[in-house]
């Protein structure tokens, strides 16, 4: 059975592909359909979603278009998590490596500093940073990536532990390929499938971390995002709920969305896990 006929089997995976590329073109048309500056002024303040033509999701405090808003935090959602997820797998995925491949001392070393940066809470951690820094999507994303990449150096420390004496490897070894090469050709890609599923859950932590960031006041100014949102509109709940409800469901269905299709990809690359679960 393919990887997509496997991937189809688990319906919850489906819904949450299909909500997750909602998203995607969320972010993509924007531009097209919103293509003045989501922090403009156009109406006046509080007006209801559904009751003037043109804002289909009412205005904020300042009269800006919650639309608007809500289409344009799409993109830097998703940006963030996607760019911040790779830098914490270009981080993660090396030390993790030589970590497992080689063990002993050098193994001691990589984990006990991977362990330094997991004592320290994600959240606290990602507040000194952003603010050390200054809020900007650069420095989220480095943030971001700091406290993310500890999971992925064990996990893949786990998994070479674990493939390392594999007769494949032994085998590389005997014909004279370099350390790199056997960590590179031989052992990385048959850790691909854990990778890749927990790289798609730490978008969704990702994602939760910027909003929760944005919502503190620590988020790029220069761009709207829907922690923003929520934040600027703590105040007025009881008069404008619909200013906290939509960027909320917003940030609550891609979550979701990408959480499903970790699972979808996780019974798709683990078949015997798929059926174990069954």
């Amino acid at each position: 059975m393919s990887f997509f006929a496997r991937f189809a089997q688990n319906r919850g995976a489906l819904v949450g592909l299909i909500i997750l590329m909602a998203i995607i073109l969320m972010a993509i048309l924007a531009p097209l359909l919103f293509p003045e500056s989501p922090w403009r002024m156009v109406q006046r303040p509080f007006l209801p979603p559904l009751e003037t033509e043109g804002f289909p999701l009412g205005t904020d405090t300042m009269g800006r278009n919650v639309a608007a808003g809500l289409m344009h935090g799409a993109w830097v959602s998703l940006l963030i998590g996607l760019v911040s997820t790779t830098v914490a797998l270009a981080i993660g995925v090396p030390l993790g490596a030589i970590a497992g491949y080689y063990g002993g001392l050098v193994d001691d070393a990589l984990m006990r500093f991977t362990e330094f940066f997991q004592t320290i809470p994600n959240f606290a951690l990602a507040i000194v940073l952003v603010a050390i820094m200054q809020p900007s999507i650069t420095s989220i994303v480095l943030a971001i990536a700091i406290v993310s990449w500890p999971p992925v150096a064990r996990l893949v420390r786990a998994e070479f532990l674990s493939l390392r004496h594999r007769e494949y490897v032994e085998a590389a070894r005997l014909v004279g390929q370099t350390n790199a090469t056997i960590i590179l050709r031989q052992i990385l890609p048959n850790t691909l499938s854990p990778i890749i599923v927990l790289a798609s859950l730490m978008v969704a932590t990702a994602i939760l971390l910027e909003s929760a960031l944005s919502f503190l006041g620590l988020g790029d100014p220069n761009v709207m995002s829907w922690g923003y949102m929520i934040g600027a509109a703590r105040t007025v709940i009881r008069q404008a709920w619909w200013l906290s409800f939509f960027p909320g469901v917003a940030i609550l269905l891609t979550v979701l969305a990408l959480n499903l299709v970790g699972e979808g990809l996780d019974d798709a690359l683990n078949p015997k896990l798929a059926r174990e679960r069954s």
